[in-house]
C-alpha cells in the first residue's frame, strides 16, 4: 500500500478500534480497498488541503454503514465475494415495472408475485421509487430524498420487507439512484435557494451567465424541444444553475468531495435495505468541464471506481448497473477493467446497441448493420455481464456508430431518416406504430416512442383486423424475446410486454404527461386483459406462454451463462441472424429469420456445429427433431430455433 495511503488507514483504524467500531472483516476489507479510495481522492480533488479530513469522513461512512447492516446482508456479502460472477449464470430472467402502474403500491407488488412467478421472472427492476415532487418529476428522475420513498407508493420498511421477502425466494431486487442530479425541492436545493453557500457548493451555481455561455459552447441538449439550453436562472439565489436535463433538476457538483460522500452515504443506505443492484442514473454526465461536452470524462469514470472501492468495503454483495446509452464503444468503458473476476466499475451495462440494432434488423429484414456492429465493437471483461432488453421505459435512440452504416452499405443520415419513417408508420408498408421523441429537424434524426407490440405491427394488424398480420406480430415479438433470452446477458423484459400490450394513448388527455409522448409505453397494467394469458388462440395466450416456455428452457441451459462465450455466427443469408453459445459440452446455436417470408439455413449447420452425426439435432424451444435435407432446412417468417443435440 501507498505509505501516505497507509499511514492515514493506520490513523484512522486506531481510533476506529478505540471506539470498538471494527470487525476483522471490515478492517480486512479496508486494508484491501482504501489504497484505490486514497488514489481516486488524490485524482479526483488534487489541490485541496483538507483532503485527507475528507478521506476520514468517507471512511467513518463506510463504518456506520457496515456497522448498520443486517446479519444476513452480511451472510450474503461474504457468499458473493466466494462467487464474485454470481450474476452471470443462466437463471436469471428480470422485470421492469412501474410500482405504481403494475400494482397500486409495493402492497400490491407482494400481492402480485405469482404473477411474476408463473412466467419465471426472478428478479425485480422497480423505477423511481424514491421520493420527488407530485409535478416536475420526470418520471421519479427528479429526487427530492434519498432516504424516503414516494408516499403513495410506500415506505422504506417495506421496501426493506419485499426485499427479504425475494430474497427467501431467490429473487433480486434492483431500485434506480440518481448521481448526476436532485430535484431542485430536495433539502439541499432548498438550502442553496435560502443562501446557504455550502449548499450552493453543491450544485453548480454562478453569478452571471459568462461561464455558463462558456459551457453552453461545447454542451449538447439532452431535451431541446421541452428544456433547451443547460442552464436555469433561480431568483432565489439569483444565480445561474446548470440543469443539463430539466430545469427542475439540479446538477450535483462533484468537485466538491463532500458531495461524493453524501451521495456515497445514501448509495449504501439503500444497499442496506436489501437491495442487490443498483441502477445508476445518467452516471455519464456527472463530472462537469468546460470545452468539452461534459458527457463520459475520465472524472466520471473515477468517480464510479471510487464509488464500487467504498462497496466493496461496505456491501460487497450489491452491484452497479451502468446506464450509460452512449456511442458503443463508450459503453463498454463503463465496464472498468477487471481482477479476478470483479469489475472496478459497473458489474452490468444496458446493451442499448443490440436493442438498437435489433429494430433496426426488423424494419431492414436484415443483418448487414447488425452483424458490422457487434463484430466491430470492443468486447467486454469476464465477469462483468450485459443487461439485454427489447424495450424498456424509455425512447428508443438511434445510436448506431455512421462508419459502420457506411460499412454496411448506407449512408447513416438517410438510414436513420428511414428508420425513424418506418418506426413512425409513415412509410405505406411498416408495420410498425411509434412516434418520434425529441426530433432535430435540421439534423435528421429522432428518438422512437412506442410499446414493443404496437413497433412489431401488433396494433396495425388488430385495427385491420388481419389475423395473418396478428400471426406475424406475435412471432415477431417472441423472436426478439427469444434473442435477448439467448444472447450473453440477463435478459430484462418490460412489464405488459409478455401481453403484447399496446400504446396507450390516454397519456394525451393528463396535462402533466402530455408533453412526453414516452408515456405512451407506460400504460398501467390491464389485470383483465393478463386473464387472456390462460385463454388459448388469443394473442396473450400465444406471447405468455412462449415466453413462459423460452425462460423455462434457458434456465436448464448451462451454456446460455454469460462466460464470453457468444460467437457471431455467419448463416451466409443477410436475413438470418445467427449465434452459437458454448460451454464445456453444452451448445446451442440461435438461429432467426428476419424476414417475412421463409429462408434457408445450411445443410451444413450440424457439421460447423460439430454436433454428432448419430444424434438427432433438435429445437430447445419446442422439442420437435429437426431434418437437415440437402438443401437446408427452411425457417418460417420471424422464427427463432435453438438448435442443439
Amino acid at each position: 500500500m501507498n505509505i501516505n495511503a497507509k499511514n492515514l488507514l493506520d490513523e484512522i483504524l486506531k481510533r476506529a478500534k478505540q471506539k470498538g467500531a471494527l470487525t476483522s472483516e471490515l478492517e480486512d476489507r479496508l486494508k484491501a480497498n482504501f489504497e484505490d479510495i486514497f488514489i481516486y481522492f488524490h485524482r479526483l480533488y488534487p489541490y485541496r488541503n483538507d483532503l485527507w479530513e475528507h478521506l476520514e469522513d468517507m471512511v467513518k461512512v463506510l463504518i456506520n454503514s457496515y456497522q448498520s447492516r443486517s446479519s444476513k446482508l452480511r451472510s450474503l456479502d461474504a457468499h458473493r465475494e466466494q462467487n464474485p460472477s454470481w450474476f452471470t449464470d443462466n437463471s436469471l430472467v428480470g422485470m421492469m415495472l412501474y410500482v405504481d402502474r403494475f400494482a397500486g403500491d409495493l402492497k400490491g407488488l407482494q400481492d402480485k408475485m405469482p404473477y411474476l412467478e408463473e412466467l419465471g421472472i426472478n428478479m425485480l427492476h422497480l423505477m423511481p421509487i424514491l421520493k420527488c415532487p407530485e409535478d416536475h418529476n420526470d418520471g421519479g428522475y427528479a429526487v427530492s430524498d434519498y432516504r424516503k420513498i414516494n408516499p403513495e407508493i410506500g415506505t422504506m420498511d417495506e421496501v426493506s420487507t419485499l426485499a427479504e421477502q425475494l430474497h427467501n425466494k431467490d429473487m433480486l431486487i434492483m431500485m434506480d439512484f440518481v448521481l448526476n442530479h436532485t430535484s431542485d425541492e430536495h433539502e439541499w436545493a432548498q438550502k442553496a435557494k435560502a443562501g446557504d453557500t455550502k449548499y450552493q457548493a453543491y450544485y453548480h451555481t454562478f453569478d452571471d451567465r459568462a461561464v455558463p455561455d462558456w459551457y453552453e459552447e461545447t454542451l449538447p441538449q439532452v431535451f431541446p424541444d421541452t428544456s433547451p439550453g443547460n442552464f436555469t436562472h433561480s431568483p432565489e439565489m439569483n444565480k445561474w444553475v446548470m440543469t443539463v436535463f430539466n430545469s427542475y433538476q439540479w446538477d450535483l457538483n462533484y468537485s466538491n468531495p463532500e458531495v461524493f460522500i453524501e451521495m456515497c452515504d445514501a448509495l449504501l443506505f439503500l444497499s442496506n435495505q436489501g437491495i442487490d443492484i443498483l441502477r445508476l442514473d445518467a452516471l455519464a454526465f456527472m463530472w462537469k468541464k468546460t470545452g468539452t461536452t461534459s458527457q463520459n470524462l475520465e472524472e466520471a469514470h473515477l468517480l464510479i471506481k471510487a464509488l464500487k472501492s467504498c462497496m466493496k468495503v461496505s456491501a460487497p454483495a450489491t452491484i452497479f448497473l451502468a446506464e450509460a446509452i452512449v456511442a458503443p464503444d463508450e459503453i463498454v468503458k463503463y465496464f472498468g477493467s477487471v481482477k479476478n473476476e470483479v469489475s472496478d466499475e459497473c458489474d452490468l451495462c444496458y446493451n442499448a446497441t443490440l436493442m438498437v440494432l435489433l429494430w433496426e434488423a426488423i424494419s431492414t429484414k436484415n443483418n448487414k448493420l447488425l452483424w458490422v456492429t457487434l463484430n466491430n465493437i470492443p468486447g467486454k471483461p469476464i465477469g462483468t455481464s450485459w443487461l439485454n432488453y427489447v424495450r424498456c421505459h424509455d425512447d428508443i435512440g438511434l445510436g448506431y456508430e455512421d462508419d459502420h452504416a457506411r460499412m454496411a452499405g448506407s449512408d447513416p443520415k438517410s438510414h436513420r431518416r428511414f428508420l425513424i419513417d418506418f418506426l413512425t408508420g409513415k412509410i405505406d408498408w411498416s408495420f410498425a406504430r411509434g412516434r418520434t421523441f425529441m426530433e432535430d429537424k435540421a439534423k435528421g434524426d429522432a428518438r422512437i416512442s412506442g410499446s414493443l407490440a404496437s413497433l412489431a405491427g401488433l396494433e396495425k394488424a388488430l385495427s385491420e383486423n388481419d389475423p395473418e398480420q396478428v400471426d406475424l406480430a406475435v412471432k415477431k415479438i417472441l423472436m426478439l424475446h427469444g434473442i435477448v433470452l439467448s444472447y450473453g446477458g440477463i435478459p430484462m423484459l418490460y412489464a405488459g410486454d409478455e401481453l403484447g400490450t399496446l400504446n396507450d394513448y390516454s397519456f394525451e388527455n393528463d396535462p402533466s404527461k402530455s408533453a412526453d409522448n414516452r408515456w405512451m409505453h407506460r400504460p398501467k397494467m390491464d389485470w383483465q386483459l393478463a386473464e387472456k394469458r390462460k385463454t388459448k388462440r388469443t394473442h396473450e395466450y400465444q406471447i405468455f406462454q412462449g415466453l413462459k416456455k423460452m425462460i423455462q428452457t434457458r434456465a436448464e441451459s448451462p451454456e446460455f451463462a454469460d462466460k464470453g462465450n457468444t460467437y457471431l455466427f455467419d448463416c451466409h443469408n443477410q436475413h438470418l441472424l445467427a449465434f452459437s453459445r458454448i460451454l464445456d459440452n453444452s451448445k446451442t446455436l440461435v438461429v432467426c429469420n428476419l424476414n417475412d417470408h421463409p429462408e434457408v439455413i445450411t445443410d451444413q449447420i450440424p457439421n460447423y456445429m460439430h454436433f454428432d452425426p448419430s444424434k438427432a439435432v433438435y429445437d430447445k424451444i419446442s422439442g420437435k427433431n429437426l431434418n437437415f435435407k440437402s438443401g437446408g432446412l427452411e425457417l418460417k417468417p420471424y422464427e427463432i430455433l435453438w438448435i442443439t443435440q
